[in-house]
């Protein structure tokens, strides 16, 4: 409560200053590098309404100013937040690192890397694809308004419409970036356009009264006390009507402007295919892994770890009596069998989130063998929406709200059951959920005593990491695999799935491979269906660097895992080590490797 109540503190003190119009941070000058750290979090958190919703503190209270606002996307407002990280960077150094210790040293460390990589990343100003299959405003804000945008109170729902007007705006700020992308040698490749244009022709389709946007808002209406049936009737209108006005014309101007850059886009898949791209990725590759590795290194530490899990992966289905001439083959064997496969219909999907919320319940109760502290936040299992699962990955999660307005929630794509059969259900059950992202990222947001930064960084070795560590977990210390061979291998192929992915990303941004000898390679290593590896393999299109931290990570932590152990012997605590990697939140892998250092110093028993 005391936390809540200090963060709170903070966005009435800038709260009053925006609205005063004054341009300096504070009226005080902060005191100690967690004010500092603080400021410049709140900073950064008032330049962008959607973070600020995102983080549900203060939306529908006497502080929300910003919740029927959308983000500024213009190159002006770019240009502006790249100026104040530079300014944050430069004055961290005023609070340390020089005679801090503890938590307080390990904020600077954090919040110093944080800085300097973003900084790293905005010196590109034409670096990626801000419109795609997966990802940008025309993907991203449709979730967010659905979502994202909580619904409680008349207000509420007067502000979702005030935001729906300005998505309008949005769309028209970013149609000008793509173009000014455009002239500077930045269009994506030919299949990535095509993807594109699918996903926006779809959003559209059947107009304004058939758009999510609009059919999402009933069900959230009814649920606000005290709202009129006139009232709820109105807000659909209006709804519609902007929808119709703002929203589909913005669409259908960006679906013009794809349509024109397709004639003149190539086929290349790297992004060392636009200018500065091999500098690009080598920053890219930075900031996903945090560390100093190579493409090249990448490259082989993925290599290698093909060859241990296909050993492990092909004993397993020797064991089962499956049987062929490739590995792939004889997975997609197992794909097709019928013992493994939902129904693709309502029903199926309905016994698919059975199943999955069975397998929770079974990790919860083996969880307080291995964690000290259960994040007390709960955890849905959910369809991916209707509108987004063409272009979604298989699974993927998202974090509760600090004010608990919204749990943490594990989205599983049901387009087709098929592409997800039961044997692996269970490892992205793990990965996405319990113990994975909902206990990483939900244990951040109990840490005392630190600033709200080091409760929300999104470092993605650390993140991914953890969570294909949790997947190791569930074999080999809850052993939740003992009776189920299958579900192991599984496990397998999740881990196999992510070693292919040092290989192809890198083949592509820096060894020129093409799309389809990266789709071919993946069919092959993994037995996934190339329906799934293609999406894949797009993904790594657009977020260049982005799917090699998961093993990078797990290696790492793998490895502090061994040193602690080895150094530690009987004196080896798994609770007491989970701790070290979870309550303290986010943080660089070189930076977690010396906090799991200074643990094992203090655990050692006394001589």
């Amino acid at each position: 409560m005391k936390t809540l109540k200090k963060i709170l503190a903070w966005f009435l003190g800038l709260f009053v200053l925006a609205v005063a119009g004054v341009s300096m941070w504070f009226w005080f000058t902060p005191v100690g590098l967690n004010n500092y750290v603080n400021k410049i979090t709140i900073q950064l958190a008032l330049s962008s309404p959607q973070v600020l919703t995102q983080l549900g503190l203060v939306d529908d209270t006497l502080l929300d100013f910003h919740s029927g606002k959308l983000d500024d996307q213009t190159e002006a407002n770019e240009k502006r937040m790249l100026e104040r990280m530079r300014q944050a960077r430069a004055g961290l150094d005023r609070y340390g690192p020089d005679g801090l210790e503890g938590q307080e040293l390990l904020t600077w460390k954090v919040t110093a890397w944080f800085l300097e990589d973003i900084i790293r990343q905005s010196e590109f100003e034409h670096s990626g694809y801000r419109i795609n299959q997966i990802s940008g405003v025309t993907v991203d804000l449709p979730q967010f308004l659905t979502d994202g945008h909580v619904i409680k109170s008349e207000r509420s729902a007067e502000r979702y419409l005030s935001r729906l007007n300005e998505f309008g705006r949005v769309l028209r700020e970013v149609k000008v970036r793509v173009e000014d992308d455009r002239a500077n040698g930045v269009i994506p490749p030919d299949f990535v356009i095509d993807q594109a244009l699918t996903g926006m022709r779809s959003f559209i389709k059947g107009g304004a009264a058939s758009n999510a946007l609009v059919t999402t808002l009933p069900v959230k209406l009814e649920r606000v006390e005290g709202l009129s049936e006139a009232d709820r009737k109105r807000m659909l209108t209006v709804a519609t009507d902007i929808v119709q006005r703002e929203v589909i014309p913005g669409y259908e101007a960006m679906i013009t402007l794809f349509e024109d850059l397709r004639k003149t886009a190539n086929h290349d898949a790297g992004i060392w295919r636009i200018p500065n791209g091999e500098a690009i990725y080598s920053v890219a590759l930075k900031s996903n892994t945090t560390t100093d590795l190579s493409a090249d290194e990448v490259h082989q530490l993925g290599l290698g770890e093909v060859v241990r899990i296909e050993t492990e992966m092909l004993a397993i289905l020797d064991a089962e009596g499956i049987r062929g001439a490739t590995l792939a083959e004889r997975v997609n064997q197992l794909n097709n069998r019928a013992d493994q496969l939902f129904s693709n219909d309502e029903s199926g999907r309905a016994q698919m989130l059975e199943y999955l919320k069975a397998f929770d319940a079974r990790v919860m109760a083996v969880a307080p063998k291995l964690f000290n502290k259960i994040p007390p936040q709960p955890l849905e299992i959910v369809r991916v929406p209707e509108y987004s699962q063409d272009s979604s990955p298989g699974g993927y999660y998202n974090p509760p709200a600090l004010d608990g307005s919204r749990p943490g929630r594990f989205y599983i794509n049901q387009k087709n059951t098929a592409d997800n059969p039961k044997y692996g259900l269970a490892t992205l059950m793990v990965h996405e959920g319990s113990p994975g992202h909902h206990f990483q990222l939900s244990a951040a947001q109990l840490i005392e005593g630190v600033p709200l930064l080091r409760k929300v960084l999104p470092f993605n070795a650390y993140a991914e990491g953890w969570a294909l560590y949790a997947e190791r977990l569930a074999k080999t210390d809850m052993g939740l695999y003992d009776q189920d061979p299958l579900s192991d291998l599984g496990r397998l192929q999740a881990e196999m799935f992510r070693a292919v992915r040092l290989v192809v990303d890198t083949g592509m941004h820096s060894k020129h491979w093409s799309r389809e000898q990266a789709i071919e390679y993946m069919v092959a290593k993994t037995g996934m269906t190339e329906t799934e590896i293609t999406r894949e393999i797009e993904r790594y299109v657009v977020w260049p660097g982005q799917a090699t931290g998961y093993k990078v990570g797990q290696l790492a932590i793998l490895r502090m895992r061994e040193r602690a152990e080895r150094e530690l012997g009987e004196a080896f605590d798994i609770k007491g080590f989970h701790d070290v990697l979870l309550m303290n939140g986010g943080m660089p892998l070189e930076i977690l490797d010396q906090a799991v250092t200074d643990w094992i110093v203090r655990s050692k028993p006394a001589a």
